[in-house]
């Protein structure tokens, strides 16, 4: 009895095995740069200096979770959308759309509070945590709670976890071609 194993089938199947492993090892350098990045965030939210407001986008991502400011020249709206204050009370931050000194616009945290009805802002400086998603999360205002600051642990790390599923597809495709084999050479010996 002979068990040739098909050429074509197989080189398929390889190649397959071969990304989704490539996938996994992707995914666990993601992991440790991801850790890194988290690690510099904690380090910049422990720094007492603050930065200007940041006007590009590599200028935000080299500020996130710095202390920032810039003056609101003037309101350009309000939203409301869900939040927790700084004694970790769920409710709504209220941000608004800020035109901002030397031109631009800029999104603001103004505060927390139980009412979802957007506060009367009238601008002004504000200093305040620079927030993933590019606005700055403001100390509070008089008559709002202050925000809970940024948490560099919120950044979600699930590079691990992506790994370990490219890990087991791969090894799953490999069981089901080499069940696939056995099943044609066990048909193959019954004809």
């Amino acid at each position: 009895m002979s068990r040739r194993v098909p050429i074509i089938p197989t080189l398929v199947a390889a190649i397959a095995v071969a990304v989704m492993i490539a996938f996994g090892v992707w995914q666990l350098q993601r992991a440790e740069w991801k850790a890194d990045l988290i690690a510099r965030y904690e380090q910049a939210q422990a720094m007492s200096s603050m930065v200007p407001w940041p006007r590009d986008e590599a200028a935000m991502e080299r500020s996130l979770f710095r202390w920032s400011y810039f003056t609101c020249e003037r309101v350009l709206g309000m939203s409301s959308r869900a939040g927790t204050s700084i004694d970790q009370e769920k409710g709504w931050a209220h941000i608004a759309r800020c035109a901002i000194d030397g031109g631009g616009e800029a999104e603001v945290a103004i505060g927390w509070s139980n009412d979802p009805k957007p506060p009367k802002w009238s601008g002004g400086e504000v200093q305040g945590f620079v927030a993933p998603g590019g606005y700055l999360i403001a100390a509070g205002t008089d008559s709002l709670k202050p925000l809970a600051a940024p948490d560099p642990g919120d950044v979600p790390n699930n590079h691990l976890m992506y790994a370990g599923q490219w890990f087991f597809f791969a090894l799953t495709a490999l069981v089901i071609y080499v069940l696939a084999l056995r099943k044609k050479w066990r048909s193959a010996a019954l004809k």
